[in-house]
């Protein structure tokens, strides 16, 4: 605007009215605000009391009438009944509304949007909670609250346990949209949780509510799930990409869910062999202490399939979560098994696996295989070794093992392979072990470390035929003499050992155990050594 115009008489009457006039309108609504301000917040803070039934305190709380109603508010904080021993029912950091006049005097109270930031939600455990029938607070009337969009960012919903000692069980909801909440009726929802361990966005969507005020717990929920590129090597032994999809509902407390998971690259680090693994599952989720009810977990990779029952639950000692499962499978192969926890590409041995296993996977910062427990029996059938030569030597076993070694067409495969056997610390150890040839029944008890990949087994060897008879010509006639000394119960005896490593294992007699009846081997050298020679040219 140019001075001349400035100089003009009456433009500058009407700018001075004009300004005036946004004075006094800016004056006004200043006004009008200071004095709706008191009313908002006797019908916001009346409306969440009888909504929530609790008490109900509000830091700040301020108006603004551009445009449309906008009200600001900081610290919001409900206490379910009045309570004071347990942690607030609701905590919002800070707060809008919008709303036009209507909705502020009419019924009911009605708000156009909602933006929440820093929203807790506290959950009682059931032995703290006090029913509305059972306290002398008087209930205030019902005020109807209806809030077309509600949008929390950076929530969090805390399910308190009933041992204080205990750590609450905590969802972290970074982004939830909610319609038309209100009215005692259930709201659509969307939401994005961050999953902390393994590390993943959840996008969830579905219907919550409506809030029961007596027993928030019992609060309905129903949604379905999509959990997308999970980063699994943060539980230290495993890696692997998982994404899982499904639904779950119930109450807050008490929720059942169902979905399925895969891991294209599913690997134990330990063997280092991925493999494509897929499970479907049904649990049930305790809300109030977070534990995980599994019935049952359907695990399956390349040609088996695992059964698992049993839970995800509060550590006996620490913090964290223990998996504590029972593990069962009749449609499974060994080769399978080997993948996931043996490095060599093939797998040794083969056959169809009965398996049953109590699992045990306590929490804590070592690698899974160090702090995995296991305690199973397990039976093979139609065991076959891969390499031609150990067939070959395992049938020569069953020759002389019956009294034939020159008979090409005696021998036979090995059966009835079975054993129990429990892991600790990364060491698996066998109890119990045998499988039998035609003719011969190896026992044995001892361990293989899965990182070290050591043998320490000993056990016996039960031949039918006597020691004379599994050889020929000069050192058949050596040994005869000592026939008797091995010789109980119809069949030979040898005490044997397997150690070295899975690559290079050593077979051999086990002079170290042997019972009083051996001790003449110490001083009888060379049959001694013929017949460690016999063995080690059987050995696999």
């Amino acid at each position: 605007m140019t001075a001349s115009r400035l100089k003009n008489p009456v433009l500058r009457r009407w700018i001075w009215i004009f300004g005036s006039l946004g004075l006094i309108i800016a004056l006004v609504l200043g006004l009008i605000a200071a004095r709706i301000e008191p009313i908002v917040r006797e019908r916001a803070v009346a409306a969440l009391e009888s909504r929530f039934d609790s008490d109900v305190d509000l830091h700040t709380l301020r108006v603004s009438l551009v445009g449309h109603i906008l009200v600001r508010g900081k610290g919001l904080v409900l206490r379910h009944h009045g309570r004071t021993d347990v942690p607030p029912l609701i905590e919002i950091h800070e707060f809008t509304a919008s709303l036009d006049w209507a909705g502020l005097f009419g019924k009911p109270f009605h708000v156009k949007r909602v933006h929440l930031q820093g929203l807790a939600i506290h959950i009682p455990p059931k032995n703290k909670r006090v029913s509305g029938s059972n306290s002398d607070r008087v209930k205030k009337p019902d005020i109807p609250l209806l809030v077309d969009e509600l949008i929390s960012d950076n929530a969090e919903l805390d399910l308190l346990p009933g041992d204080p000692a205990k750590e609450p069980h905590t969802f972290l909801i970074h982004h939830l949209v909610m319609h038309s909440v209100g009215l005692g009726h259930s709201a659509p929802f969307q939401s994005q949780l961050t999953n902390a361990v393994p590390p993943g966005e959840i996008d969830v969507s579905g219907h919550f509510g409506p809030w029961q005020v007596e027993d928030p717990g019992q609060t309905p929920l129903s949604a379905d799930y999509s959990f997308q590129k999970a980063d699994l090597s943060v539980f230290h032994g495993i890696a692997g990409t998982l994404s899982s999809t499904g639904n779950f509902g119930g109450v807050l407390e008490d929720i059942a869910v169902q979905g399925n998971t895969t891991t294209p690259d599913f690997t134990v680090t330990v063997a280092g062999h991925p493999l494509k693994l897929v499970t479907d599952f049904s649990a049930t989720v305790d809300g109030m202490n977070g534990n995980t009810l599994l019935h049952p977990v359907i695990a399956q990779f390349l040609n088996s399939v695992l059964v698992c029952n049993g839970g995800v639950v509060k550590a006996k000692e620490g913090k964290g979560r223990e998996i504590i499962l029972d593990v069962t499978t009749d449609h499974a192969r060994l080769e399978d098994l080997m993948k996931l926890a043996v490095k060599s590409q093939a797998s040794p041995l083969t056959g169809a696996i009965r398996l049953a296993t109590k699992f045990d996977l306590p929490p804590g910062p070592g690698d899974i295989t160090d702090r995995l427990r296991l305690d199973g029996t397990f039976g093979i059938g139609g065991a076959q070794f891969a390499s031609a030569e150990i067939r070959s030597k395992l049938e020569s076993l069953s020759r002389r093992a019956q009294g034939k070694p020159q008979d090409g067409d005696a021998g036979s495969a090995v059966s009835a392979l079975k054993g129990t056997f429990t892991l600790r610390d990364g060491q698996l150890t066998f109890r119990d072990l045998s499988f039998s040839v035609t003719g011969a029944t190896v026992e044995l008890a001892g361990s293989y470390g899965l990182k070290s990949e050591q043998l320490d087994f000993h056990g016996k060897l039960h031949l039918q035929a006597k020691l004379s008879q599994i050889t020929t010509g000069v050192k058949s006639f050596l040994l005869k003499p000592f026939d008797p000394l091995f010789r109980k119960d119809g069949e030979t005896v040898l005490p044997i050992r397997i150690t070295g490593t899975r690559n290079q294992p050593s077979f051999g007699l086990d002079f170290h155990r042997k019972s009083e009846r051996d001790q003449s081997l110490n001083t009888e050298a060379a049959p001694a050594s013929m017949l460690e020679s016999e063995l080690r040219s059987l050995q696999p």
